[in-house]
């Protein structure tokens, strides 16, 4: 269990912060906006009324002891600034910052953060891979062009073998596991029978998953 703070609890905040709660995590969150602060006052660990943008103010409160400081701020990029340049000085050492523009992102760069997170464009990215890959639940981004991807068997390949599935693909793409109710079956074999309703994960280049796709819709 680790603990986060996450600064500003507007929708991209609380949404941070409800779902760290679910995963066992215990939250601070923090906002200038009393109403805002009180609101969530029972669905999180700590809620505090506070100007991030006042070093003075968030001093008291021992940010360097959080795992991930998370400056959500949305549209106000000064007090989103300010913020990021106050928890730097006061020693914390993993700050994860939205940014809402390109210059956000590249002054935010400057002060040597941990992450800078765009949420709307990287939903919008994902929302553009969901259509062009209808067969894929979810997927993840683990660098140099490779996806981890999560894929729903469906009735047209019930009972089809790892093997024919991935033929078209020549060896590109990996089967790394199935999830089958409440079994999971990590070592997999060509001849391994996929079931409809079967949670399938694959890696491979999305370029490389497009291929396979007609035998998983």
């Amino acid at each position: 269990m680790a603990h986060f703070t996450i600064i500003g609890l507007g929708r991209f905040g609380i949404a941070a912060s409800l779902e760290l709660i679910h995963l066992g995590h215990t939250v601070t969150g923090i906002d200038k906006e009393p109403k805002i602060a009180e609101k969530y006052v029972e669905e999180l660990t700590q809620t505090v009324i506070c100007d991030s943008a006042d070093e003075n103010m968030l001093k008291e409160l021992d940010l360097a002891s959080s795992d991930v400081v998370l400056v959500a701020i949305g549209e106000d990029m000064q007090s989103s600034l300010l913020c990021t340049l106050a928890l730097k000085n006061l020693g914390v050492k993993e700050i994860w910052v939205k940014a809402s523009t390109k210059a956000h992102h590249t002054i935010v760069s400057k002060l040597g953060v941990s992450r800078i997170i765009h949420p709307e464009e990287e939903m919008g990215i994902r929302v553009a891979q969901a259509l062009n890959y209808p067969m894929v639940n979810n997927y993840l981004s683990i660098g140099h062009g490779l996806y981890v991807v999560e894929i729903l068997i469906k009735p047209t390949s019930h009972e089809c073998s790892i093997a024919h599935v991935l033929s078209n693909a020549k060896g590109a793409v990996k089967a790394i596991l199935v999830k089958r109710e409440y079994n999971t079956y990590p070592q997999l074999t060509d001849n391994f029978l996929l079931q409809e309703n079967d949670i399938f994960l694959l890696c491979g280049t999305l370029a490389e998953l497009k291929i396979i796709a007609p035998r998983l819709v």
